[in-house]
């Protein structure tokens, strides 16, 4: 009679893992509102249900249709950031300890953006403080002087900070500039690399790779060239031809694999998606083989240009690397922007990351290198940091913050040392179809009899901003393997959560392990076994 009954409360049981439940929401509104704010719906949780009638945006969830793993979002440690953030280090402690864990802890649970992806240059870029390489010594084809301590000894203290609080920060290094003697200028400054000196720059690459390890910071990824389409005279910059980058590459590959970095990728490119179909591709064509993929920047073009990499190379990754704020934007028109283009664009266009320029930088958007006209020169509006570190010890997020955060929660691990999320498909019908850009992802699960993790990430901009400002909330359902739920989305950003069994492990697996545990007689160990197949 015992195993009967509960035999019975499986059958109730399953009944209910048959319909999913959104527990965990993250929303950031146009008004402020909310501000990358964590609630539960109240007083009970969204049920899936059977199906009705679909509102005039209803949103498809296709998790047969799974895509590209997303890494992470982030910033660029620069120079400028890290002397600042090691400041606030020196100058208040507990603040910042407060706001490394606020941008970087992904702990399942933790009120904290979990952001996992850190782009570092090699060497000087336009925020630092000088033009410097890691070796200066003209002619020094051996390297004998290469010195990673040649860089500033706050990058590493941060970063060494950044990954105590997450160790699964994935960290993108390259340079903005070869070593001047190599170049035909003779300087940092714009200019070219000389080919003599091909084998040279990857060797130097080796060193700089090597040179992270030195310092217990493991390399995710490294890039040849930081814009190899932009030569400016007033900061370190380059220009390289398809032809020196895939040279490059393809030595530096080679010394990479028998040196111990055989997992390390190179990243291609680094530059404007106006190009995607120019110079990306040529690399491939010339040295795929030695390329993991390609990375893009905001500063040109439009988002949907990745397609013309994409179409071309739909097995090689591609990253969504930079993108800078401007001082005196407006928060909003921002926020809409970084979602379309980047937090929620780029990954539906088959990126793996996306991230901002600077981690962080002060009320005035410096430091900046002195001379450069990069970022207006440091006259106003210059650029936007991450964060914003004050004098007195404090520090703001902007809005560059509030769009990633709420990315970054969609893909970070539901389990420590697991899988980041993947991209699954998505679309959006009805007379509302417009109102709503939407990203879906699935987190998978270290244990494959646990439920995976199933993300939105849903940018809501129905305010008539064009005409007579008008934001309006958006009725919508979303439709996920033959059931529905219903949301009402405020003009803004929200993230949604769910969990549900992975498509092969079903229901009927479900009920076949319950019930082996009711006839052999493993009473106690249902209710545990239920719980974890429908909680997550």
């Amino acid at each position: 009679m015992m195993r009967l009954t509960l035999a019975l409360s499986v059958f109730a049981a399953l009944e209910l893992a048959a319909s999913q439940q959104i527990y965990d929401i993250w929303q950031t509104t146009w008004d402020r509102d909310m501000l990358f704010t964590y609630f539960q719906p109240n007083p009970d949780p969204i049920n899936f249900v059977t199906p009705g009638p679909a509102a005039s945006a209803d949103i498809q969830i296709d998790d047969s249709s799974v895509y590209q793993t997303v890494y992470g979002f982030g910033a660029s440690l620069t120079d400028s950031s890290a002397s600042l953030l090691n400041g606030l280090k020196n100058q208040n402690s507990g603040s910042y300890w407060q706001l490394l864990d606020y941008l970087f802890n992904m702990t399942d649970g933790a009120n904290a953006a979990g952001l996992s992806y850190i782009r570092v240059p090699i060497g000087a870029s336009d925020f630092s403080t000088q033009d410097y390489s890691l070796d200066d010594s003209s002619g020094d084809t051996s390297l004998n002087d290469f010195n990673i301590n040649d860089a500033p000894s706050d990058v590493f203290s941060v970063l060494s900070d950044i990954l105590s609080v997450n160790d699964r920060v994935n960290v993108h290094i390259l340079p903005w500039s070869p070593p001047g003697w190599m170049k035909d200028g003779g300087t940092m400054n714009g200019g070219s690399l000389e080919t003599q000196y091909e084998d040279t720059m990857a060797n130097y690459l080796l060193k700089s790779l090597q040179g992270f390890k030195s310092k217990g910071i493991p390399v995710y990824a490294i890039s040849i060239q930081n814009e190899p389409e932009n030569s400016n005279p007033t900061y370190p910059t380059c220009d390289m031809p398809v032809a020196t980058e895939a040279a490059i590459g393809q030595s530096l590959r080679s010394l990479m694999n028998s040196n111990g970095f055989s997992s390390t990728k190179i990243i291609g490119y680094e530059h404007n998606w106006n190009d995607a179909g120019g110079y990306p591709v040529q690399l491939m064509q010339q040295a795929g083989d030695y390329f993991a993929g390609v990375s893009f920047h905001c500063y040109d073009g439009d988002v949907s240009d990745q397609a013309s990499f994409t179409s071309q190379y739909p097995d090689k990754e591609v990253y969504f690397t930079e993108c800078s704020g401007t001082m005196g934007s407006d928060w909003w028109s921002d926020i809409k922007f970084y979602m379309d283009e980047i937090f929620i664009g780029s990954p539906n266009y088959g990126s793996s990351s996306g991230l901002m320029w600077n981690l962080a930088l002060d009320g005035n958007g410096e430091p900046l290198l002195p001379g450069t006209n990069s970022c207006n020169g440091g006259s106003y509006p210059g650029c936007r940091g991450v964060v914003q570190i004050n004098s007195d010890g404090s520090w703001s997020l902007n809005q560059e913050f509030y769009s990633m955060a709420q990315a970054s929660k969609a893909i970070i691990p539901k389990d420590a040392g697991g899988p980041f999320g993947q991209r699954i498909g998505q679309s959006v019908s009805g007379d509302l179809d417009w109102a709503l850009v939407v990203g879906a992802y699935v987190t998978t699960r270290t244990d494959s009899s646990q439920w995976n993790r199933y993300s939105i990430v849903v940018l809501n901009w129905d305010d008539s901003a064009s005409t007579t400002w008008n934001p309006v909330p958006v009725n919508a359902t979303i439709e996920f393997r033959g059931m529905q739920a219903s949301y009402v989305f405020p003009v803004g950003v929200t993230t949604l959560w769910w969990y549900a069994p992975a498509q092969s492990f079903s229901v009927v697996d479900t009920f076949k392990h319950a019930l082996k545990s009711v006839w052999s007689g493993s009473l106690w160990d249902l209710p545990v076994y239920l719980w974890s197949a429908l909680r997550g």
